[in-house]
């Protein structure tokens, strides 16, 4: 479906910080290599995997990072009980809440949770069935 996700970053260190302890939780190992060197940005991915990848990175423009009014990144997790997890830690890292955990009218199976990044980003955790 996807290769892989930037997300831009004003306080990298801050935002690193942030999805290292959500993306671990998930199952990503922070890549050795990062994305141009840690000063610019830090890349994660399944161990043994080449894709999906996801990245936190400063802008290669120059200008600030700014959230995407209408983007959101979502994560598939295993559980109901891993949606609730995740979005804790997630609140617990700097995120701000957007939708505690529970079913979302999309389907009966839907259940998720929304959060934003320390920087504005927009996450969903989703655990739905996989056909």
């Amino acid at each position: 479906m996807f290769s892989h996700v930037h997300v831009g970053a004003r306080d990298l260190n801050a935002l690193v910080a942030f999805y290292e302890a959500l993306l671990t939780k998930l199952g990503f190992e922070q890549m050795p290599e990062g994305n141009g060197g840690q000063a610019k940005g830090v890349g994660w991915k399944y161990p043994d995997k080449r894709w999906p990848q996801f990245y936190v990175q400063v802008p290669e423009n120059g200008l600030p990072s700014t959230w995407g009014n209408g983007v959101q990144v979502s994560f598939l997790v295993a559980s109901r009980e891993e949606v609730q997890e995740i979005w804790r830690l997630s609140i617990k890292m700097g995120g701000t809440d957007e939708g505690k955990p529970g079913f979302r009218e999309y389907a009966s199976d839907f259940y998720a949770a929304y959060c934003r990044d320390p920087e504005g980003n927009k996450l969903c955790f989703v655990h739905a069935p996989v056909e």
